[in-house]
């Protein structure tokens, strides 16, 4: 069991450097509200900095704060309890920074995340570029050198439309907020907030460090739980339930617009949980395939291993790449395309149980899981086997240079659809699962 659990710790550990999903939320996000009534139809709100929130609705955050470690501890398995220390008092006479520092040790963020005053414009229906915000003012990580993402600056006080602030926030966490929270993080806070160590995955890493909050293994063989339970500490159910509360206080407590900010946070892990990779271990490889591996990475055979890993990573990255880059150019070329039109399409709405706070567990994410076998098949019948079913090849060093659109232009038409059909229903379970979310928090909020 020892060295199933090396074994599974050294896939997680590559799965960490490969933990993005679904590329720059913001595209998909708006195409999967844009005809959504409650989000369409909202009223501009009025730009608010995050101070302005947290001195006016000190007692209530408070109380509110006090509530969601309750319900963590009740209700998430290996919570780690919120160090007493921490905990968030309202203080009246403290500086604004003195408060905001006190929220984010309290929701356990990094402390340096900037939440700065922006959005990201729709590429398909912008006219115009606006007013440019630098990605430093907005994320504490380097922006790779292919990004998609664009930020424009806001004021406080301007009117913002409702789809903008919830599309834009719904990226947001990839900008730091989850960074160096292990005790054994390069960070000071890392420290202070109890979660040990880095379940998996490389400390000095920035990353890595954010893998287990954005990745969920919730429904594996009790097998792999027995061998590493380690897998089961993955905190993203607590910054759903963190950052959806949050958003109902807000809408209740007249803050519209970090009512729809805290929604777009709550929705980035949530959509991050709708992607198989993000869902389960090993997409596609059974259990017992694991344990042969193991075993023969036991008698010296650890190329076997090696390789599972390479494959594992090297999918994963196909996809997001693929899928990433027909949403961009499909908004660059104000085209509607088969993924845009899956997102939007609210058929599948009904089809799930009514959002509550274990959603994200016993619905979106064994959901996800269980496609991980045809997703395997799909990507390995579709794409140029250099890409993904040579494990002599690093889809991660490489894709800077790899334009999958181009790459595949030529793919035989079947396997093709197929994998298209298999991304559309992805692509249409992030948008239904977004909306029902949005659903719950308005309905929790008495709107």
């Amino acid at each position: 069991m020892k060295t199933l659990a090396y074994a599974l710790g050294a896939l997680l550990a590559l799965a960490a450097n490969t933990a993005g999903a679904w590329g720059n939320h913001t595209l998909a996000a708006y195409r999967a509200l844009e005809a959504m009534p409650e989000v369409a139809s909202a009223p501009a709100v009025t730009v608010e900095p995050l101070e302005s929130f947290l001195r006016a609705e000190e007692r209530t955050i408070e109380a509110l704060l006090a509530s969601q470690e309750a319900w963590a501890v009740a209700n998430l398995q290996n919570h780690p309890p919120l160090p007493a220390k921490l905990v968030f008092v309202a203080t009246p006479g403290r500086s604004d920074e003195a408060r905001r520092l006190a929220f984010a040790h309290a929701l356990r963020i990094a402390p340096n995340s900037r939440f700065a005053l922006f959005i990201q414009p729709d590429p398909k229906t912008a006219t115009a570029p606006g007013p440019r915000l630098l990605p430093e003012a907005v994320t504490t990580l380097p922006m790779p050198a292919n990004a998609s993402q664009r930020f424009q600056p806001v004021k406080p006080g301007e009117a913002v439309s409702a789809l903008a602030v919830v599309a834009s926030a719904a990226d947001e966490p990839d900008y730091g907020l989850d960074i160096n929270l292990f005790e054994d993080s390069p960070s000071d806070w890392g420290k202070l907030y109890g979660f040990g160590t880095l379940p998996f995955g490389n400390p000095l890493l920035a990353y890595s460090t954010q893998a287990p909050f954005h990745m969920g293994f919730m429904h594996e063989n009790k097998v792999l739980y027995a061998a590493a339970p380690f897998i089961k500490r993955t905190f993203p159910q607590l910054r759903v339930y963190q950052f959806s509360t949050l958003a109902s206080l807000a809408f209740r407590t007249g803050h519209p617009y970090w009512g729809w900010r805290f929604t777009g946070l709550a929705l980035h892990y949530l959509q991050d949980l709708t992607q198989p990779y993000h869902a389960s271990l090993a997409p596609g490889d059974s259990t017992l395939k694991l344990l042969a591996i193991n075993a023969a990475s036991m008698a010296g055979m650890g190329g076997m291993r090696k390789d599972m890993i390479t494959l594992l990573s090297n999918r994963h990255l196909a996809l997001e790449k693929y899928q990433s880059e027909l949403m961009l150019s499909a908004a660059l070329a104000k085209q509607d395309t088969f993924v845009d039109q899956a997102l939007r399409n609210p058929i599948k709405d009904g089809t799930y149980p009514e959002w509550n706070d274990l959603y994200l567990r016993n619905v979106v994410s064994a959901q996800a899981a269980a496609y991980g076998p045809r997703l395997a098949d799909a990507l390995v019948a579709s794409m140029p086997h250099g890409l993904v079913s040579d494990p002599a090849f690093d889809f991660g060093a490489n894709e800077e240079k790899i334009t999958l659109l181009k790459e595949l232009a030529q793919a035989p038409a079947e396997p093709m659809a197929r994998l298209n059909a298999l991304l559309a229903e992805l692509l249409g379970n992030f948008g239904a699962h977004s909306r029902n979310t949005i659903r719950g928090i308005l309905k929790s909020s008495n709107r």
